[in-house]
């Protein structure tokens, strides 16, 4: 039987990547997928596409998850096509590798708006679309929330801060059978990374491949195979957890 069957999830930042994999897994365990996206509309589509060309069920929806009326509308227009929520994966990020003396409060902001704010916004609907059933909240963080890289003092401070948030929330909402955990991946090979310097042969790649045990970068479903077991009733018993998915890179 699927793990996921009937459930409804959200899934921010899913046009891409980690996010765009989980959708992707998710639906292949029955889940009825909602890909959310900031800009890339023709990407969205295109996982979207992929999910129900293979029997699964999705829509798109975009919404900016820093503003809190967008995220408004995201669950709305969900609950209008799905019904009640059961699933939240808040994946939607800025990463950015900035030197100390090239930060601004502009980059500030950008970084803690979407990475911190945003998942509180997603948080904070979640709870009104889960219901008196309980819910699940799965927040990707990183491992530089733990071991935070050179030049990446925002990026990481904002993955210690949702770290942060998986456990009080967890604690908060735990009488109302709702789940929160974080999964915290290691050098995952995305668009992101990429778009952050993480290239192939890159010396940034190197030196994470030269640190990692199992001797590679991550894959996307890598990091989507621990969403579904966390979204999945196999995990009912963890809530409030930190799991590293890094093939032994941070080994927290």
């Amino acid at each position: 039987m699927s793990k996921l069957a009937n459930k409804v999830a959200i899934i921010t930042g899913a046009s891409k990547g980690i996010g765009a994999s989980i959708a992707k897994h998710f639906a292949e365990e029955g889940a009825k997928v909602v890909v959310n996206y900031a800009s890339s509309e023709a990407a969205a589509n295109k996982v979207v596409k992929s999910i129900t060309d293979n029997g699964g069920t999705a829509i798109s929806i975009k919404a900016d998850v820093s503003k809190r009326e967008e995220v408004t509308r995201l669950f709305e227009q969900a609950k209008e096509v799905f019904g009640p929520l059961d699933i939240l994966v808040n994946n939607a990020a800025y990463q950015g590798y900035t030197p100390l003396e090239q930060i601004t409060d502009e980059s500030f902001h950008k970084h803690f708006n979407v990475n911190v704010l945003g998942a509180l916004h997603t948080i904070q609907k979640s709870t009104e679309l889960f219901g008196d059933r309980g819910g699940n909240i799965i927040n990707i963080s990183s491992g530089s929330s733990k071991t935070p890289l050179p030049q990446a003092s925002l990026y990481s401070a904002t993955k210690a801060a949702l770290d942060a948030v998986t456990i009080s929330m967890s604690k908060e909402l735990g009488s109302k059978n709702i789940r929160v955990n974080s999964i915290l991946p290691g050098a995952t090979e995305t668009e992101g990374a990429t778009a952050a310097g993480v290239t192939t042969g890159s010396a940034y790649e190197t030196q994470f491949i030269a640190n990692t045990p199992l001797g590679r970068r991550g894959q996307p479903e890598d990091i989507a195979k621990v969403a579904v077991f966390l979204a999945s009733d196999d995990a009912a018993w963890i809530t409030g957890e930190q799991i590293g998915v890094s093939g032994g890179m941070y080994g927290f």
